[in-house]
């Protein structure tokens, strides 16, 4: 396989999974598997874990087993670029989401930047619903253009970008 073969395949995995990642939110997070995402949308959950951190294995099992089978039938076959794929995003998700987003480490705090900043408000719009019902805004990377101008917008007018 060559490489400009392997790194569209591991790109093309990275961007399909944040439709993986807004479907698995919209339609399992906040579905049959509310139970360990609700604490999420809670602002006093005890202690530095989750129940929602459970989604980091149910999203590193497939990436894992890929590896595997990869590993397994060599690097001539997708598998364990798919599965490179999966994991890169893994790591994107966990310095997006739990490092800037909501600051479970303290890296990351502050940015000018417009993008960042609209995927924030984004994501601060989505907590604002503490059910799992009538949401929006279930993308990490991807956020809807609103947003941008939103941030824009408050930028112009000397006010918080948060909201």
């Amino acid at each position: 396989m060559s490489t400009w073969a392997i790194v569209a395949i591991v790109a093309t995995t990275f961007f399909g999974m944040e439709f993986v990642a807004w479907a698995t939110h919209k339609f399992v997070m906040h579905g049959f598997l509310w139970y360990l995402h609700s604490d999420h949308h809670k602002k006093d959950h005890y202690g530095f874990l989750e129940r929602n951190d459970a989604f980091f294995l149910i999203f590193a099992i497939p990436s894992m087993i890929l590896f595997i089978v990869g590993a397994t039938l060599g690097l001539h076959t997708p598998y364990l670029w798919i599965g490179l794929g999966i994991l890169l995003y893994g790591i994107a998700y966990f310095f997006v989401h739990e490092v800037f987003i909501h600051q479970r480490i303290k890296w990351l705090r502050n940015t000018e930047n417009p993008y960042f900043l609209a995927i924030r408000r984004a994501h601060k719009v989505h907590h604002k619903r503490i059910t799992k019902e009538d949401g929006e805004c279930f993308g990490m990377l991807l956020v809807p253009m609103k947003y941008y101008r939103d941030v824009l917008r408050s930028r112009k007018a000397g006010t918080d970008p948060l909201g």
